[in-house]
């Protein structure tokens, strides 16, 4: 019996049952899809996650002052000052895109009819670019308005709104900081929230750095930021910027100098963790149908008892028995699977017709792994109940009722 003949027969054995036989897919049809939504959903929330620490600020160090032995009243010597961000900026040259610091304060405002401490912070021109702000009306502040103290503000879009009303009607509006009159430019947010973990909440004040040194009674910069122009140049520029920072202070000073390496390894290695826990789930999948496939394979071997008597009667040999059962239960297997993984496909791909803010790639080695691990269930959970088949005696066959 040739190959065509035994798919003939094992095509027509299944439509003699078709609920049987759907039912029995249906457990590829599940696992199939498992397996590359799993991988899908992985995938993208990976990217994702990365894409939004990224987002944060590309390829930035950040750090500040720690710790140090001296004493409080001479810790001032010891903080970071505009003379170290000019210094990074001078030192580093080409290496590096931008370097900024960061000054804080507050203040006692009137919102809402009631008083609120704001916190205000001030930078210079480079802030924007590194933090990766998002301009929602008017403009950022520019080196003139740096060099100049400039009494201009950037307010965020919470606060806007709460002082305002809107983005559009901030700009040109007159605020009060420590009894002097600013004049708002713009409105922003970060483009990914930070959530407070940041310099910037909700509701803060972006001024001019050169003015806000005038109303805190230090200089102290908490924090300078660094963005590296390549990502791979990121950890060495990280050392080079701790080495600059402490050999203009006195040694016994300590600073915390880090970068967003260490957070998206993490990440990734979360990522990784999830998607080997998701694969184990949807191989149980499989392997439960895997084993339901067997069952009603060998429930079939009994059924068909007297048919595979009949069969060895007039010639047919055990192997094309074993190539009969086996062919079944590969269909099966290979038919549900296929059924999955269009399902799989279809489910990423549709998405698109809803939203472009999210992309979901379709993995197509996820694609190639289903369609070989379906057809490896058919061949292993098919082989006892075809072998069982096989090895019937034709005489007792035919007696069997």
């Amino acid at each position: 019996m040739f190959f065509g003949e035994s798919l003939k027969f094992s095509v027509e054995a299944l439509r003699a049952n078709k609920v049987r036989t759907v039912l029995t897919a249906l457990g590829l049809v599940i696992g199939n899809a498992s397996v590359i939504l799993v991988v899908t959903i992985s995938i993208t929330g990976r990217d994702y996650i990365l894409d939004q620490i990224r987002a944060i600020g590309s390829n930035i160090i950040y750090g500040s002052y720690q710790a140090g032995t001296n004493a409080e009243a001479t810790a001032d010597a010891d903080f970071v000052k505009l003379a170290d961000v000019r210094a990074v900026r001078q030192e580093l040259g080409n290496r590096i895109v931008a370097a900024t610091g960061v000054m804080t304060s507050y203040d006692s405002m009137l919102i809402e009819g009631k008083e609120k401490d704001i916190k205000i912070i001030g930078s210079d021109e480079q802030y924007s670019a590194v933090r990766n702000l998002q301009l929602l009306a008017g403009r950022f502040m520019d080196e003139n308005d740096v060099v100049l103290r400039q009494k201009v503000a950037l307010l965020t879009e919470k606060l806007a709104r709460r002082m305002f009303g809107s983005q559009p009607s901030a700009i040109g509006q007159t605020i009060k900081i420590h009894q002097l009159e600013f004049t708002v430019i713009g409105t922003f947010k970060e483009r990914t929230e930070s959530f407070g973990l940041s310099e910037l909440a909700s509701e803060t004040i972006l001024i001019p750095i050169t003015v806000i040194r005038y109303f805190a009674p230090i200089e102290r910069i908490d924090p300078i930021y660094v963005q590296a122009r390549t990502a791979e140049d990121v950890e060495p520029l990280t050392l080079a910027v701790r080495q600059i920072i402490e050999s203009r202070h006195r040694p016994g000073a300590r600073y915390d100098i880090e970068n967003l390496s260490g957070i998206l390894d993490a990440a990734q290695k979360i990522a990784m963790v999830l998607s080997i826990v998701l694969l184990l789930v949807s191989a149980i999948a499989l392997v439960i149908s895997g084993i339901g496939i067997m069952n009603i394979m060998l429930v079939t071997v009994t059924e068909r008892t007297r048919e595979i008597g009949l069969r060895m009667a007039v010639g047919a040999s055990r192997r094309e028995v074993l190539q009969q059962f086996l062919t079944e239960a590969v269909l099966i297997s290979v038919s549900g699977g296929a059924v999955g993984i269009l399902i799989g496909i279809s489910v990423p791909l549709s998405i698109r017709f809803f939203t472009d803010q999210v992309r979901v790639p379709v993995s197509i080695l996820s694609v190639v792994v289903a369609f070989l691990v379906s057809l490896l269930v058919g061949v292993v959970f098919g082989i006892i109940p075809a072998s069982r088949a096989s090895q019937l005696n034709p005489t007792e066959a035919l007696r069997y009722e």
